[in-house]
């Protein structure tokens, strides 16, 4: 799917690495367009936490909480941990009369360089706050609160994982085959590629694919991540750029581990991606080339994301991230 060259662009050039990989489109009623094995059993990572933040909604408890659109993409985020992250994620919390203590995601330096470097200045520990999935797990407590149930809001048996597992299964039409513990330690359930792709298709179209409450918790997501790219991943991150270079025609959604998923409202479709060894730096390349293809992006408006510059450490241009021409080659016509 994509190769890294080293040379001079538009000469010679060597290509150094290949990254090869697995992509679906789906429509809701099948596959339309697929690379790889669309039947590849894939853990979705973060790319699925639009799927995890139904049950909140669903359940009345963001309602309840008067969450606005802010929280709803913060719920769905991977954020970096800068200020407009981390603020009103706290302020999330003690409007619950919770803390930073009450998460059980774990404490990450913040990958904003700004955060970064504040809390080294201040010689302080980052804390759970600062964790890419905080967003996610002020969630998780809210719909916690909402349903009396116990603190340990991970473990895989507790009503909040319960209700995710229901809708994971609900929103893919497949019964889990399982599930591992993700990096923010909450259970991250196994799928398919096409039937992750299918739920996103499902997102796309929410009154056809869901109806009913859950219908209408599917768009608010969507449109709480249209309207805030920025606060769903951050500054120089692909989810922000391609957002924002979509104008509203797409909802996109990385997770570890190279796996990448998007949601078309406007075309009714969704799309599920899953590069082999991992790297996002590949994931990111692939992504950006299917939204060009799907004609949700313009080439010019993304290209600093599908065709990544490599530097050396002087600043000197020495290759590239690119997509391969076989993986346009190998896909039905969209």
């Amino acid at each position: 799917m994509v190769e890294v060259t080293r040379g001079t662009i538009g000469a010679a050039h060597f290509v150094e690495c290949t990254h090869r990989g697995h992509a679906v489109v789906s429509d809701g009623r099948g596959i339309i367009a697929a690379w790889g094995d669309p039947q590849a059993l894939v853990l979705p990572r973060s790319s699925a936490k639009m799927i995890q933040a139904l049950p909140l909604i669903e359940s009345g408890a963001a309602e309840a909480a008067r969450l606005g659109t802010a929280q709803l993409a913060l719920a769905c985020a991977s954020h970096n941990g800068a200020a407009i992250h981390t603020d009103p994620v706290a302020r999330w919390l003690s409007g619950l009369g919770l803390s930073d203590a009450d998460l059980r995601c774990g404490p990450q330096m913040p990958r904003d360089p700004a955060a970064r470097a504040a809390l080294l200045e201040r010689g302080t520990a980052p804390g759970q706050i600062h964790n890419n999935c905080s967003g996610k797990h002020a969630g998780f407590l809210t719909l916690t609160r909402h349903l009396r149930a116990g603190a340990a809001y991970v473990d895989p048996d507790h009503p909040v994982q319960r209700a995710v597992r229901d809708a994971w299964e609900a929103c893919t039409g497949a019964e889990s085959p399982g599930h591992a513990i993700d990096g923010c330690s909450a259970p991250n359930f196994a799928g398919r590629l096409a039937d992750f792709a299918h739920a996103m298709a499902r997102f796309a179209a929410p009154a056809a694919g869901f109806g009913g409450r859950r219908g209408a918790a599917a768009e608010a997501l969507v449109a709480a991540m249209i309207a805030h790219p920025d606060l769903v991943a951050g500054e120089a991150r692909a989810c922000t750029a391609l957002m924002r270079a979509a104008q509203g025609r797409a909802a996109v959604k990385t997770g570890a581990e190279g796996v990448f998923f998007a949601i078309l409202p406007g075309r009714g479709l969704g799309v599920a991606l899953k590069i082999v060894d991992g790297a996002t730096r590949a994931a990111d390349a692939a992504m950006a080339a299917l939204l060009v293809r799907l004609g949700v992006v313009e080439p010019a408006a993304v290209r600093a994301t599908s065709h990544t510059q490599q530097t050396n450490r002087r600043g000197i241009v020495t290759g590239q991230i690119r997509p391969h021409a076989a993986f346009f080659q190998n896909g039905a016509a969209l």
